[in-house]
């Protein structure tokens, strides 16, 4: 159980999810959520998926993405084990559920919501629980391709591109953790509880920032070809966001939200070339105007050192982005200073992983070892130590 003064520490969670949801529960459980995760006899399925630690045989995915939780086996044969497991939602604040978790099935919701009218329960599933797609799977691939995501990446001259990872269920992830969090809050206000359902396939739609706006309204965008907006690589749909090559590596470059500041840095480097011209003060010529922007910006850059540019941005409130690569990152001293990185124990080894994505000062998080519980089936309740 968690002791750490964290956000979370009162909070009890019983993880039920799958892939899709996983994640959601590791942004809980890594605030300070006393998190369970149940396993059928058989072990976690999810223990499985690579890459996996060349010393340990370990599987890196798994040990991140089951960080901070308890886990225990439940003997799916014994009505003992499965009563126990289902008696733990008495006591539970929040419940995750993912089709693909064998042990999702063998747990009866209304009933635990009747014993504990505050319990929230957080469904993640590919479509919902109605439509006509609602029985359909979906791994990240097949999620991606419906969602949307995957058609929108990658260059009009290729076809489309999976994310790197399952950055889809990442997504969904995140939308889970933030649907948990609005039905906890309203629990603890009301003392009702609800059952929230968490499509996939939803929440990679609500996130393609640009489709839906293209859609309803290209008709006011003067680059509009079609209702859909090609696939432009790393270009943003605006044309003001741009990934320029500098003197000695990369730079994500933007104007915005202030261009009059951007072009007064030109000016002050010697680099404005014509932007001075006041036909680009007509308004007709805005559009053009932001063309050339971009292209004077782009002779500039690539003269440009990439890390004094970024400083020069960071000390102008541009929102600049230096592209680096994995080592890079891995020795970022940004990431240093914030304590990003955590020791976490691979087999017999503590190595560096990413630690919590967000800092609380007065509830700070920390990434932990998941622990294991020795039960029998009749014990489960005493092990996890919760009470009514």
């Amino acid at each position: 159980m968690s002791n750490r003064g964290e956000a979370l520490q009162q909070t009890r969670i019983v993880d039920l999810s799958d892939d899709k949801a996983i994640y959601g529960v590791k942004l809980l459980a890594d605030l300070g959520a006393d998190v369970v995760r149940p396993e059928p006899s058989s072990g976690d399925p999810l223990r499985h998926r690579g890459p996996f630690d060349e010393e340990s045989g370990d599987s890196l995915w798994y040990t991140f993405f089951a960080s901070s939780r308890r886990h225990f086996k439940v003997d799916e044969t014994s009505s003992a084990s499965l009563y126990e497991l289902n008696a733990l939602l008495s006591s539970a604040d929040l419940c995750f559920l993912g089709r693909e978790n064998s042990l999702a099935d063998r747990v009866n919701v209304e009933a635990a919501r009747t014993r504990n009218p505050k319990l929230v329960v957080v469904d993640v599933s590919p479509f919902g629980n109605t439509g006509p797609w609602s029985d359909f799977k979906a791994p990240d691939l097949v999620a991606s391709a419906l969602g949307g995501s995957s058609g929108i990446t990658g260059d009009d001259y290729t076809p489309p591109l999976k994310l790197f990872g399952e950055l889809n269920f990442t997504i969904s992830g995140s939308y889970a953790a933030t649907a948990a969090l609005a039905g906890l809050y309203h629990a603890q206000e009301t003392g009702e509880g609800q059952s929230i359902e968490v499509p996939v396939h939803e929440c990679i739609a609500s996130s393609l920032e640009h489709v839906f706006m293209w859609y309803y309204y290209h008709e006011h965008f003067p680059n509009a070809r079609a209702k859909a907006l090609e696939r432009r690589g790393s270009l943003h749909w605006t044309n003001l966001y741009v990934v320029m090559p500098t003197k000695d590596g990369a730079m994500m470059v933007t104007p915005t939200p202030n261009l009059e500041a951007q072009l007064a840095w030109l000016v002050e480097e010697g680099s404005f070339q014509d932007l001075l011209d006041p036909k680009y003060e007509e308004p007709e010529n805005r559009r053009r105007y932001s063309q050339r922007l971009m292209e004077v910006i782009r002779e500039w850059v690539a003269a440009e050192d990439t890390e004094d540019l970024f400083f020069k941005a960071q000390e102008r409130h541009a929102p600049y982005g230096w592209v680096q690569t994995v080592p890079q990152v891995a020795n970022n001293p940004q990431l240093e200073a914030r304590s990003w990185w955590q020791k976490t124990r691979v087999g017999e080894r503590r190595v560096p992983s990413p630690g919590i994505p967000f800092q609380f000062l007065g509830t700070p998080g920390q990434v932990s070892e998941s622990g294991w519980l020795e039960t029998n089936a009749s014990n489960v309740l005493d092990a996890v130590g919760w009470e009514d």
